[in-house]
Formats: structure tokens, sequence, C-alpha cells
């Protein structure tokens, strides 16, 4: 483990939050020296962040309570090119309206992480429509275009794969690596900012800006990235049967995104603790070493720290209590998960013969396709009301299965459970 001069490196360092680093030992001496500014680019493609996003907003976290002045940077500009890094093909074109109600949707998590003001260690929120959208074409390519090799470009790995594997990389996605080198140099321009940070996956597109500020003669910048989370197993953090786990409560339950870090994997539980909770160091040493069933415990803890930093101490505690009620009392809790059903419409409920099974365990977000459920099922891993589904060709229906709270249960294992409520 690298020992650091200032503060924020060494947090990051002790977290594992550091991947790469374009020139430690300089960067190192301006946050000791500091304060610093550094940013976080956002681009606004859906109403909410999700978990990958979370790490970034952390660094920002230690970043300011470090002695650091941290930006959140809306792309309303660079969301209506797309990213294309590492995707296997174009991003859906949004129009400015959508762009701008993701932005609305997204800025909700920024206030229960950052310490937003006029202060000189207070975040700031910037938009970079502000200046990309009012670019003249023309002397954009002939100030900022001529100082990118298109030959290097190409070496990139977020275009070199797509290329590779003969798909389509459209004029306007190659544009947007250039998009987010100039972002850097105008937000250093505009507010002093020294420092991007963000996912390894974003390495190249952040050093296109540190390389164009050198090369347009403005001061030094650095990259710093942090590595892309996976399981003990390999898999990719961040996917559920649901789908993506998001951090707005509204698109991912509370509940939900604390059960989440509840079924993390033993050899995991250490790593996310240092990641996605504010607990010290030396709490997470004695967590790390419990075994046995003791190592639920700190699953739970773990569960309930990273829920408070997204949804707030509150939330996260009823949460948990959630959980213990159904796990512990077998009690079928208000707040668990629940899908309003409506007898006609797109998601009616209930036909004249009733739900299949089948459908109700997808509409439940419990299996991404009918074999999915189908294989839950015989595998006697779907419960109706904590009573096993054994067949495949069940339907549910309000006269039978509806329970004196009004909802029927469906749960799969048992951690899972999902209220159906007939509206």
């Amino acid at each position: 483990m690298t020992a650091y001069k200032s503060d924020f490196l060494n947090v990051l360092e002790q977290r594992g939050l550091i991947h790469q680093i374009s020139d430690p030992a300089a960067l190192d001496d301006a946050c000791a020296k500091g304060p610093i500014t550094a940013y976080v680019g956002y681009d606004a493609t859906a109403t909410s962040l999700h978990i990958g996003n979370l790490i970034s907003v952390t660094m920002l976290y230690w970043l300011q309570q470090t002695g650091h002045r941290p930006i959140t940077l809306m792309g309303g500009g660079t969301s209506m090119v797309g990213d294309p890094s590492f995707r296997d093909e174009q991003r859906k074109m949004l129009d400015e309206a959508t762009i701008a109600s993701n932005i609305e949707g997204i800025k909700k998590i920024f206030g229960r992480i950052l310490r937003y003001g006029d202060g000189p260690t207070d975040a700031l929120m910037i938009n970079n429509a502000e200046w990309l959208l009012k670019l003249n074409y023309v002397s954009f390519l002939r100030d900022v275009g001529r100082y990118f090799s298109v030959n290097r470009m190409l070496s990139f790995d977020s275009v070199k794969l797509r290329l590779d594997r003969e798909q389509s990389l459209s004029f306007l996605e190659f544009n947007y690596m250039i998009m987010q080198g100039y972002d850097f140099v105008e937000i250093n321009r505009r507010y002093g900012c020294i420092l991007q940070m963000g996912g390894s996956d974003q390495w190249g597109n952040i050093i296109n800006g540190v390389d164009l500020s050198h090369r347009m003669g403005g001061p030094q910048l650095y990259a710093l990235t942090t590595p892309l989370l996976t399981t003990s197993s390999g898999a990719k953090m961040g996917k559920t049967a649901k789908g993506a786990v998001w951090l707005n409560g509204d698109v991912f339950s509370p509940y939900d995104f604390w059960q989440y870090f509840r079924n993390t994997e033993d050899a995991d539980v250490g790593r996310f603790l240092k990641v996605f909770t504010r607990l010290p160091l030396d709490e997470i040493a004695k967590l790390e070493a419990l075994g046995g069933a003791e190592i639920n415990e700190a699953k739970k803890i773990l569960a309930t720290e990273a829920t408070a930093v997204v949804h707030g101490r509150e939330a996260a505690e009823e949460a948990a209590e959630t959980a213990r009620r159904t796990f512990e009392e077998g009690t079928i809790a208000e707040s668990l998960p629940t899908i309003e059903m409506r007898k006609d419409g797109r998601d009616f409920f209930f036909g004249p013969e009733g739900l299949p099974i089948l459908i109700a365990v997808q509409l439940a977000g419990l299996a991404k396709s009918t074999g999915e459920a189908r294989r839950h099922i015989e595998g006697r891993g779907i419960k109706v009301n904590d009573e096993t589904v054994t067949s495949i060709m069940m339907k549910l229906n309000p006269t039978q299965h509806l329970t004196p709270q009004g909802v029927i249960k469906l749960s799969l294992g048992k951690k899972r459970h999902v209220l159906l409520k007939p509206v």
C-alpha cells in the first residue's frame, strides 16, 4: 500500500479507491498544500444514478472531508452525444427535455452525500451545456480539434474494442472524447479545477483533458480513476434480477438496496465496508475478521450503513427493521416493496381465471423471463404467502390468496419478498 503525504490520497488508498493516477507525486504535493478543486462528470442517460456511480460520488465525499472542493458536473451537453466507452452500440439519442428531466432526478442523491454552498470547500454543481451548446463548430475544430490525433484516439480501448468487433462507431460518438477533454480545460479555466476523477473505464477520456490543457498552454491537470468493482466470484457489481441497483428510492426501494448489500458474498464484506460506508477502518477490520455465522451480523451493518449513505439513516433503519420482522418473526411488513396491480389496463392483475404465477414472478422482479421463473418454481424457490409453489400452472386470485392485510406476499428464497396489492 502506497503512503501519501496528503490526507485525501491516503484515505482513498486505504479504502481501495485508487486504480490509476496520472502523476501521483505531483498530485500528492498539490493535495498536501491544498485545497484543490476536483470534479466528476455524470451524463443524464437515466433518471437516477446507479451503484457504480456511488463510488465516484464517494471519492468526492472524501475529497470534501479532507479539506478540498468537489464539483459535480451534469452532462447536459455531453448527454446529447452519449459516451461510447465499452458499449456495443450507440446510446439512444435523448432530447433536451428528457436530459433536463433526468438531471433533476440525478440531483437528488448529491445533497445527501455532499455539502453544497458558497464556502471554499463547499461543493458546486455545474452543467456542461453552459459552454458546449454555445460552441461555434468551425472555431471549436480550429481551437480544440487540432490538438487531437485520430491515430491516438483509435488506440483507446473504448474505441478499439468497438472497431475490433466490427461494430459501427458514429462520427457523433467519436467526438465525445473531444468534448470531455474540453470540459476539463473549461472547468479549470472557470473554477481552477486541477483533478478529474472517474471509473477506470474513463481513463482515456480523462487523460485527453490532461493532454489538451498541456497542448493549449494551460496548467498541469491530473487524472485519478477508481477500480470497477466486481464481486469475489468475478461478477460485475450492481446487477439483480430486477435490473440495475439504482440510487433513487422511487426506482429501487431502500429495502431492496438494503437487501442487495445484505446478500454480499462473505469474501467481499470488508472491501465493501471500506468503499460504501463511512465506518472507521479499525471498526471495519474487526467486522472483517468475523467468521462463521457472525459474518451475517457484519453484512447487516454493511447493508444499514450503505443504505444510510444513500437514503438517510431513518430509511436505513426502517429497512433493517423490515428485514428483521420479515425473517425473524415471519410477519408481513407494510414497508416491503409493494407493486400495485390494477384490475384492468396495462398492468392488469386478475383476469377471469387469475394471474399465472409465471407472470406474477416476473412482474414482481423476481425473474427476468418465463424460463427463469419456471426454474425458480421447479427448484421450490417461490412461495406465495410463505407457502411453497409446486406447480407452474398455479394462478393467483384474490378469493384464495389475499391476506388479511389486503396483499399477496410473493417470495424468492428466504431473503427476497414483494407484496402484490390489487387496487
